[in-house]
């Protein structure tokens, strides 16, 4: 008999009430591998489980990863594809997701939440939802007031709004933010209409509301060279700034002061993630369609050739094949890739070898990237860098 009255171990808690407090979805991949550590009940199944789950923790894995977002946007196929790349194992399936909802958004370490990102002279760095800058404050890009030239070390930014930052993204001149409430700020040379003030051509000192956002939540932002592209969080976007390029996704090449929302993805699945290159915009889809607009230059566009787009167009070499993307990274002259199977792709300007495949040679289309030992291993985050993770 349980002693209700005083303290309860997980051991002598009803099966079904354990299965749905570890199935909240609180939990990470690395929480359920230190449970199966902890105590026999949760290494082995103990009839609690269905059998064909070798432990209480492996269910609990399988359930987190079917009500996932990014595995519930996959295919059948995809879904095991991704499952069979991870070995056969609900937690390694578990924790590739949970890296890929993480890379573009905070990342949970020991030191707390954290985001880091660079400008051309400075850094921004959220740290347990405050936000710190340093380097050069150029246009007033680090938020420091006009007064400030320059920070050697981290500063910390403050906000009209009390709500933390959740999302940062940086230019060489401008800086747009993401609060917890859904509220965008930026800051830095407004003088391409980027910060989205309306037609105030001068730099912002310190953060400021982009007012004509204010009734929308948004979850991600963007910085280009001169233009801003902000995510709500019911997938859609929103640009402003300068659109010689079509950057802006709208059909033409008439820059905007204020942030406009992008009409021609609309009806289109929701758009989980951007990025920005210097004069072009990428879209990732739930669907795992990759989308692409803005300067063709140096095929950072992935259609085969340079021409400019002005309005968004699915890159079809990923079409084509059925290859769910979920993660992109814009680079100045060359863009990178992550599928839902971990697999990583580049394409661009081959110069220096930035595109990994042993040569200098451009690439016009996305080419899948052999050099890594991707066969045991799963890429889950993109910047122009790749992290590796296995379980």
């Amino acid at each position: 008999m349980v002693d209700w009255g005083g303290s309860v171990s997980m051991e002598e808690l009803p099966s079904h009430l354990l299965i749905e407090i570890l199935s909240s979805g609180r939990l990470s991949a690395t929480d359920l591998v230190c449970l199966e550590l902890t105590g026999q009940l949760f290494r082995g199944n103990h009839g609690l489980v269905p059998p064909v789950f070798g432990s209480l923790v492996d269910y609990v894995a399988s359930q987190l990863c079917v009500s996932h977002a990014i595995f519930c946007s996959l295919s059948e196929s995809a879904k095991n594809e991704v499952f069979s790349r991870c070995g056969g194992n609900w937690k390694r399936v578990l924790r590739f997701l949970q890296s890929v909802e993480q890379s573009s958004s905070l990342i949970q370490t020991s030191a707390g939440n954290m985001q880091i990102t660079t400008g051309k002279y400075h850094t921004l760095l959220i740290s347990n939802s405050s936000l710190y800058a340093c380097g050069s404050n150029l246009c007033g890009v680090l938020g420091q007031g006009p007064e400030t030239t320059q920070c050697s070390a981290f500063s910390r930014i403050s906000f009209p709004s009390s709500s933390d930052v959740i999302n940062v993204s940086a230019s060489h001149n401008h800086a747009a933010f993401v609060m917890q409430s859904g509220e965008v700020f930026t800051c830095g040379d407004n003088s391409s209409f980027c910060c989205g003030h309306g037609e105030v051509r001068r730099a912002i000192f310190k953060p400021m509301l982009v007012d004509a956002l204010k009734n929308v939540a948004f979850k991600q932002v963007a910085a280009g060279l001169s233009f801003t592209v902000f995510l709500t969080k019911q997938g859609c976007i929103y640009t402003c700034g300068s659109n010689s390029h079509g950057q802006l996704g709208h059909g033409d090449t008439i820059d905007r002061p204020t942030p406009k929302i992008v009409e021609l993805l609309g009806g289109l699945s929701r758009v989980v993630q951007i990025a920005a290159g210097p004069s072009y915009t990428l879209a990732v889809t739930e669907d795992g369609t990759l989308y692409s607009f803005g300067s063709g230059t140096n095929f950072c566009l992935g259609h085969g050739e340079q021409h400019n787009e002005l309005r968004p167009r699915p890159v079809q070499a990923f079409k084509r094949k059925n290859i769910h993307v979920v993660r992109v990274s814009a680079g100045d002259e060359h863009v990178v890739a992550l599928d839902s199977c971990g697999y990583v792709y580049t394409w661009g300007k081959g110069y220096c070898g930035a595109l990994g495949h042993g040569d200098e040679i451009d690439k016009t289309t996305p080419v899948l990237l052999n050099s890594l030992n991707l066969k045991s291993k799963l890429a889950v985050q993109v910047i122009l860098l790749f992290s590796l993770i296995t379980v």
